[in-house]
């Protein structure tokens, strides 16, 4: 959901700028429209008219009521923004990937002929993320190039502006459905391991606990302060044994050992219990995908049909 919550945010800001561009419209040369009030003998308001016309029937609501020989290079740089921020997002959500791939917690869409390493015949690099990050940091370094652009535009326009916006606004979109799509071939081919995140959760959750043995102490009379620092030694003494001898984490055998925490040794198990850390998830995460996530989707309704399929 926190992937998710993202690409929301970068729908809305796309969405934002498309609806909200504007056409130039029908300014003549330098933005004065000389030659069409010219053309209509002095009368503003067919000139007025003409740019209105001209302007709907480029499928634009609105138009610049002043521009110069062109219209602001800023707009390039709102467009570029949007599509930059949308490759971090990217970026984020495969490199995510990539580090749980790499814990064996998830995986990608793995072909049957697939070659994971061309060196280790046993591996299964997440190839789709990685190519996906790839491309994502060539998106999110575009926004440079119209930024540069928009600065030195001498009073009304340099001409140096155009070879560079043709080549940056192409790459920019083309780089961002490459990267849309191979997102889409991942989530739709994402394979999780829920056994190896048990081991994980299971491995970490003695030192989660801690907070819950510490509140359960103090309610049973301890001092919190004493028993703060019973935690934190046996705790470091535990972290020792998994860092160092590469053992299990066996902090709670050592708070059953431990007579201080007597007290609390028949509630160990309860409050072990690894549902009560989750706190509103899932109802978050229902309240989330009926009130914002789902209501995007019906606005595309009809357009996300089909999945993506890739040579790798």
């Amino acid at each position: 959901c926190l992937w998710i919550q993202e690409l929301l945010m970068d729908e809305f800001n796309l969405s934002e700028t498309r609806d909200n561009l504007r056409f130039r419209g029908v300014k003549g040369t330098t933005g004065t429209q000389a030659s069409f009030l010219q053309l209509f003998e002095g009368d503003h308001n067919k000139v007025k008219d003409l740019d209105k016309k001209v302007t709907a029937k480029a499928g634009f609501k609105k138009s610049y009521m002043v521009t110069g020989q062109t219209y602001s290079r800023k707009v390039d740089v709102d467009v570029i923004a949007r599509l930059s921020s949308l490759g971090s997002t990217a970026h984020k959500i495969c490199t995510d990937i990539r580090l749980l791939a790499s814990r064996k917690e998830v995986e990608e869409p793995f072909e049957k002929s697939q070659i994971g390493s061309s060196a280790m015949a046993y591996k299964r690099n997440p190839m789709r993320s990685e190519r996906v990050c790839s491309l994502a940091r060539h998106l999110m370094s575009l926004i440079q190039s119209p930024l540069n652009t928009a600065a030195v535009q001498w009073m009304e326009r340099t001409l140096d502006d155009s070879a560079n916006r043709r080549i940056t606004l192409a790459e920019a979109f083309l780089t961002a459905d490459a990267v849309l799509q191979t997102l889409q071939n991942i989530t739709e081919g994402l394979v999780v391991y829920p056994k190896v995140i048990e081991r994980y959760i299971a491995q970490e959750l003695p030192f989660m606990a801690t907070e819950n043995f510490i509140m359960a102490m103090v309610k049973a009379g301890g001092d919190r302060q004493e028993c703060h620092e019973r935690i934190r030694v046996l705790s470091q003494e535990a972290g020792d044994v998994v860092k160092k001898e590469g053992g299990d984490n066996d902090l709670i055998q050592r708070i059953r050992e431990c007579d201080y925490f007597g007290p609390i040794h028949a509630q160990l198990d309860q409050l072990m219990d690894a549902s009560t850390f989750i706190g509103r998830a899932p109802e978050q995460v229902d309240e989330f995908l009926g009130e914002e996530v789902y209501p995007v989707l019906e606005k595309y309704k009809g357009s996300l049909e089909g999945s993506v399929s890739l040579a790798v």
